[in-house]
């Protein structure tokens, strides 16, 4: 089977469930899945997907992997012990044929915040190895190989050894022993250029740095279990920093829009955060627009981290390091460049929180290709409370 740990995810999940065991235990969420590729067809895979979820909801942490868990200074006692009773319940996803939309498949999680959150990494890395190993199962790994000499030789030849690169790429990645694979490639040729991984998994299989704040999905449920909508961003970065206390502080910008951000990322929030996550727009103009908000809140932008983790390959990343290399300190998380880019086109598959306590939430993306089927009346009203153009809104569709 796919899934053979429940670690097997990204670390933010784990830090995102600690705050909502905290903060929001009664919270009930939705979420969807969509498929933006075109052309794929999974709905002959249903069944094998069925069956792979039904495996991940037979998963228990071990007594090794919780004691992993437990020595992660972030992560407490109280959360960790939940954890040792934890475990996915599969009546709280469906998954069904869908002929009328994009993908032929339909993936519904409906239920407890803090029982169906960790569902959203492992099924999503399901789909797409099932895919592959169905559709393209005389792919080797011979062409995959050759690409990752290739971004290894850029890395390497790199002049600065402060240019670094981090494994984001779980998700849609090709295959659990391709991640593998390209992981100890990476530990093995650039060494301490590799910075670490999302995967907790891997981090702990191959003594690496797990890596991960906050995904869209925390931001956006405070839309809902927040006082008012219009500081959402300000509570979620409240509650973050009550949880952990100055720990993990790297905030995600992009979810009514970077304008909106700017205008809740106050003095305090600069100072109290470690820096920034850019997942959408054009890098370079996130990048600008952020060192100039840092100055103009007199923070020195070069003890700030800029995490940039949006559709990157090696060559993109080594652009973006020579532009804010000596204005910030950057770091680059590759996701499915990295783990799935074996000469065939990988699926744009995702999974996103639509609902929370009842009501919808949405995340307004500065990519139009990042569309979801998000409720447009709510993003209509999103737009106007944050005061985000209408050209800039790629929610709905």
């Amino acid at each position: 089977m796919i899934i053979q740990s429940l670690l097997d995810t990204d670390l933010y999940k784990f830090s995102m469930m600690q705050v909502v065991l905290h903060q929001f235990p009664g919270a009930q969420v939705e979420y969807r899945f969509r498929c933006r590729s075109r052309g794929v067809d999974l709905a002959p895979h249903v069944e094998e997907i069925r069956d792979e979820v039904r495996h991940l909801c037979s998963l228990r942490f071990t007594r090794d992997e919780l004691a992993y868990l437990r020595g992660l200074r972030f992560l407490k006692s109280d959360y960790v012990d939940l954890l040792r009773l934890f475990q996915l319940d599969e009546s709280f996803i469906e998954i069904t044929h869908a002929p009328e939309t994009p993908g032929g498949l339909d993936i519904t999680i409906r239920g407890p915040w803090l029982h169906t959150i960790l569902f959203e990494v492992p099924v999503l890395a399901i789909v797409s190895e099932v895919w592959f190993r169905q559709e393209h199962a005389d792919l080797g790994t011979a062409d995959g190989v050759r690409r990752l000499d290739e971004k290894i030789a850029l890395v390497q030849a790199h002049p600065d050894p402060e240019f670094r690169i981090s494994d984001f790429g779980t998700r849609r990645r090709f295959s659990h022993a391709w991640q593998r694979q390209v992981l100890e490639t990476l530990q093995r040729d650039i060494g301490p250029r590799l910075t670490g991984t999302s995967n907790v998994f891997f981090a702990r299989e191959l003594g690496m740095l797990p890596l991960g704040t906050m995904a869209h999905e925390y931001l956006q449920a405070c839309q809902a279990v927040g006082p008012r909508l219009r500081d959402s961003q300000r509570f979620a970065f409240d509650k973050w920093a009550e949880e952990y206390r100055g720990d993990l502080g790297i905030a995600l910008t992009d979810v009514c829009g970077m304008d909106a951000f700017l205008r809740d990322f106050d003095l305090f929030f600069c100072k109290l955060f470690d820096g920034v996550r850019h997942d959408s727009g054009d890098p370079f103009e996130w990048g600008e627009k952020m060192l100039d908000h840092y100055r103009k809140m007199r923070v020195d932008p070069r003890a700030k981290t800029f995490v940039f983790s949006d559709s990157l390959n090696v060559p993109l990343c080594i652009e973006l390091y020579a532009r804010f290399h000596d204005r910030c300190k950057p770091a680059f998380g590759l996701g499915t460049n990295l783990t799935n880019d074996l000469g065939v086109d990988p699926l744009q598959i995702v999974i996103k929180m639509t609902r929370c306590n009842g009501q919808p939430v949405a995340k307004i993306s500065d990519t139009p290709e990042k569309a979801m089927d998000y409720d447009p009346s709510y993003v209509a009203y999103l737009r106007e409370v944050f005061g985000v153009p209408s050209t800039a809104v790629a929610a709905t569709r």
